[in-house]
Parts: C-alpha cells; structure tokens; sequence
C-alpha cells in the first residue's frame, strides 16, 4: 500500500530504519556526553563561576534585562505585525501606485541583514540630526521594519491561497472590499499561516539579542557582560546556559499563548461565521 510521498515501509524497512534511530540517538547521546564531560573537565561547574548568580545586585539585573528584552520584542512584535498588515494591504491592491512602491519597500526591507538595519538605525541617523535615536529605538525600529516585511508576505501568501471564490462570492451578496478582507478572507488566512506567523514572532524575540552590538542592554550583554569578570573567573559558559534557559523559556511560553489564541480564533465572532455561511450560500 502506498500513498502519495512514498510507499508504506515493510517488516525489514521498519527494522531498519528503528537500527537508524536508535544509532541517532546514541550519537546525540555521545555528543552531548562530551559536551558535558569537556564543561567538566573545565572546572565550568565549579561554585566560583556560579557565585555571582546567588548575588542579589546580579538577579536583579538579570531581572531587568529580561524586562529590556520583552519590551523590545514586545513593541517590536506589535508594530512588525501592524506593518506588515499594511504592506500585505498594499501588496494585494490592484492600483500600481500603490503596489509597486510597497513591493520595493518590502523586497528592499527583506534583503538589508537585520544587523545592518539595527547598525544603520543607531550609528547612521544621529550624524545627519537625529540625535534622539536610543538604542532601545534602533533595536525596535530594526527589528520591526524587518519583520513587517517578511510577515507582510507570509499574510499575502495566506490570502492568495484562499478560494477566489470566496471572495467573488462576498462581492456578489454587495459585500465591500474592506469588509471581504476583514471579515471573509483575514480571518482564514490568519488561522492558516498562525504555525507560521508564531515562528516569526520567535524569530524576532530572539532577534533582540543583535542589540547588544549597540549596547543595548538585555540578556545576551548582560551575559557577556558577566562572562568577562576576570575576578570572578570568566564565567561566561555558565553566562551563557543561564540566558539561553531564560530564551527557552520565554519561546516555549510565546509559543504556548499563541496555540491558546489559535484555539480562541478558531471559534471566531459570530459576525465572521455569519458572513461565511452568507458568502457559501452565494457560491
């Protein structure tokens, strides 16, 4: 029996590919071992690089960086998805005035490295008068200016694949443009591209880390701020593991609050299922 991929494996085919995953796993076994063994060997689990995060003064720092980095992600987050609603808005427009100049700030947006945009922001501006660009402003602008683009693009490839005759269908009952879009054709792409849009997110909440390079102060200057106390002897592998577990953290609950809303949207306002039932009773 097969489908359409490939044909369903038989008695040896399983054997062998449970051979495949069990060596896998002793491999990744084997590599994490000599990880730990060479942290280890290292004396990297030693009291001494693990004092400073007993201090008070260093725990609320940390606190504070997190805090720092949440609040870039979360304007960031909140601005990258209102832009690229409004580019993927100017995209899909039929007028070419319209169309084309978004088409060029998209691409133009989408191809400039996120380091460079968050460099340009904060070492490019204020030589040509604006002087008010902080680095928390680099950051954010960077990062918004970047992910409005490429989500921008995940949302139009939402709504184009839609049926067409959803909309054909909406415009038949005397529907508005801007009430097929919002209620008709948004909503369903949304639902379609959340796996996609919640990585994205996850994308630029780690993002914020690039900000250290304008001193920026959240996790990753924090760590390696830490890491490079000589007296305290250089902690920066034990810098490092306590940040990432925090990364972790915050990406599986980011992840977690995204499924709950996924699971909220599904039900959708009853003027959207309205207006559906409508739009399939036309088609």
């Amino acid at each position: 029996m097969s489908n359409v991929l490939f044909d369903t494996p038989g008695p040896r085919a399983r054997v062998r590919h449970r051979y495949i995953g069990a060596v896998t796993l002793l491999v990744v076994l084997a590599i994490f071992g000599f990880i730990l063994y060479r942290f280890i060997a290292t004396d990297q689990f030693t009291a001494q690089k693990w004092d400073i995060f007993t201090v008070p003064y260093a725990q609320g720092k940390i606190v504070e960086a997190t805090l720092a980095t949440l609040s870039a992600f979360g304007l960031a987050a909140v601005l990258s998805l209102t832009l690229g609603l409004l580019l993927m808005v100017g995209r899909v427009s039929k007028h070419k005035w319209i169309s084309a100049p978004t088409y060029i700030f998209v691409e133009l947006f989408r191809a400039v490295p996120l380091l460079i945009l968050i460099m340009i922001m904060y070492y490019g501006l204020p030589p040509l008068g604006y002087t008010f660009v902080t680095p928390f402003i680099a950051v954010v602008t960077g990062l918004t200016l970047y992910n409005g683009s490429v989500l921008s693009e995940v949302f139009r490839a939402g709504i184009e694949s839609l049926p067409k005759g959803q909309a054909e269908a909406a415009y038949a009952i005397g529907m508005t443009k801007t009430q097929v879009m919002r209620m008709i054709l948004l909503p369903q792409a949304l639902r379609a591209m959340a796996p996609v849009i919640v990585s994205q997110l996850v994308v630029v909440l780690k993002d914020t880390a690039l900000g250290f390079i304008v001193t920026f102060q959240e996790l990753l200057y924090l760590a390696k701020s830490y890491g490079t106390q000589v007296q305290l002897g250089s902690p920066i592998i034990p810098s490092t593991i306590v940040v990432a577990a925090i990364y972790i953290s915050l990406c599986l609950l980011l992840a977690g609050l995204a499924k709950f809303i996924e699971v909220r949207t599904k039900r959708g306002p009853a003027k959207n299922i309205r207006a559906q039932q409508l739009v399939n009773e036309a088609a």
